[in-house]
């Protein structure tokens, strides 16, 4: 009976030294084949760089919004021909059924011809109308200034969706990377799971359990590439790409330049007042409503202009039929019903509404920065209390594992810990992406220059 014993002991050692051997060359295998993985490049890696360059000036958003800058320039000639003088030339040839005649006494005299031809060219110019012309023009310049900055706007939204996708993409890689090591992980312990049972240490229901969790580790895996695949295919809609090409986005390698370790929050409040492109563009469209403001107020005034021009008529009976002429003169709107006191008031109140608008602007900026702010302050932080739970949690799973193959912990431990590690990379991987983006989110919203940030 004893002799029996000691063989039955000596079996499950032989056995648990062979389920070693196996699991050792399981991690062998599985770390071969992820470096090879790792060692033969699938596509063209993009820097964000590189990417910012292209999604700034060539996606279609940004070229509508250089469609608006050149409206605006063709706006602002147009408001420039108005200081010019203005020149007119026409001419006519006349049909009349009777030859004008006029009566002197009991004598009829022709006046002139029954058929004449006549020409002429008149030009004209607005000498003074107490700035009305020129306000015009100067509100067309502010508005391409506005056009000029809602340019800038428009690019520094576009840089920041396309960063805050490229960390998205590289998260969803991390992700990626840490499923696979959890099937990995699940993969040795089904193997080890599978050479126990038919030593018949263990039961079926563990195998079971090993075969259900490594199933759902897999389905997991999936669903973590549809969502990669979906950021990936914003990033190719902004660098004008086919939205399901593949695209790999290279980890930013001096980004301690570009994130300080300690981030204060007054250096941003104040960049925001003075550089946030929709602060800027209703200071010029306030600017405009004053300058459309003094054009109402000329219209009190009267406008001066001067006229000249030559004028020619075909007519045998007139002895000059061609005349040069100069007028100076000038002309009031006397009454208006009203209409033009009316504008000028609805244009006090469009400015009294953009200036409580800048001001509420002002105070949604400040909310936007103080929550990326905090969240740059959360993500620092799990980050310095997860500094060490990867590694302890791959110890506890190093514990668990060899406790299981000696046959002195449960299945359910080893899987537990596998759950415990793969939560914990994930965790990690997850705030340290979130405080690069909330980081961008940061430099945004004060207004600053992302493309030359992510340079």
């Amino acid at each position: 009976m004893m002799k029996v014993s000691t063989i039955s002991f000596h079996g499950k050692r032989l056995c648990r030294a062979v389920v070693s051997i196996c699991v050792m060359v399981s991690l062998f295998a599985a770390a071969a084949v992820c470096a090879a993985g790792q060692a033969s490049p699938q596509g063209a890696v993009l820097t964000i760089s590189e990417g910012l360059a292209i999604a700034t000036t060539e996606s279609r958003i940004m070229k509508i919004a250089g469609e608006n800058i050149n409206i605006s320039r063709k706006e602002t000639d147009v408001a420039m021909s108005i200081l010019l003088p203005s020149i007119n030339a026409g001419i006519s040839e006349g049909f009349l059924s009777n030859k004008p005649t006029a009566i002197f006494g009991s004598m009829q005299v022709p006046m002139a011809n029954r058929d004449s031809f006549s020409y002429g060219v008149e030009l004209k110019q607005t000498l003074f109308n107490f700035g009305a012309n020129t306000s015009g023009y100067k509100a067309s310049l502010e508005a391409l200034e506005a056009a000029k900055v809602d340019y800038e706007r428009i690019k520094n939204l576009t840089a920041i969706e396309f960063i805050v996708g490229c960390y998205e993409v590289l998260e969803y890689d991390k992700f990626i990377e840490v499923s696979q090591m959890e099937i990995e992980r699940l993969d040795v312990h089904l193997k080890v799971a599978l050479e126990l049972f038919k030593e018949g240490v263990i039961t079926k229901n563990d195998l079971l359990q090993a075969e259900v969790r490594l199933s759902d580790a897999k389905q997991r895996l999936l669903s973590v590439k549809n969502l990669r695949m979906v950021s990936a295919s914003k990033l190719n809609n902004l660098l004008l790409r086919p939205p399901m090409a593949e695209i790999r986005i290279a980890e930013p390698a001096d980004e301690e330049k570009i994130i300080p370790e300690n981030v204060e929050i007054g250096q941003f409040l104040e960049m925001a007042e003075s550089q946030r492109p929709e602060t800027r563009i209703i200071d010029h469209e306030l600017q405009i409503l004053t300058l459309q403001e003094k054009m109402k107020i000329s219209e009190f005034f009267p406008a001066f202009y001067a006229q000249g021009g030559y004028n020619y008529t075909q007519n045998d009976y007139q002895v000059y039929e061609g005349n040069w002429s100069v007028m100076l003169g000038a002309k009031m709107s006397l009454f208006s019903g009203g209409a033009t006191k009316a504008e000028l008031s609805k244009l006090r109140y469009k400015k009294e509404k953009l200036s409580e608008e800048r001001k509420k602007l002002i105070d949604d900026i400040k909310l936007e920065i103080e929550r990326y702010y905090l969240s740059v302050n959360s993500a620092v932080e799990k980050l310095l209390v997860m500094k060490d739970s990867v590694a302890q949690a791959e110890e506890n799973l190093r514990i668990n594992r060899t406790r299981y193959e000696h046959g002195q912990g449960t299945a359910i431990d080893v899987i537990d810990a596998i759950t415990l590690l793969t939560k914990t990379q994930t965790n990690y991987y997850s705030a340290l992406y979130e405080r690069k983006r909330a980081y961008a989110g940061l430099l945004y919203s004060s207004g600053a220059d992302l493309k030359e940030q992510f340079k």
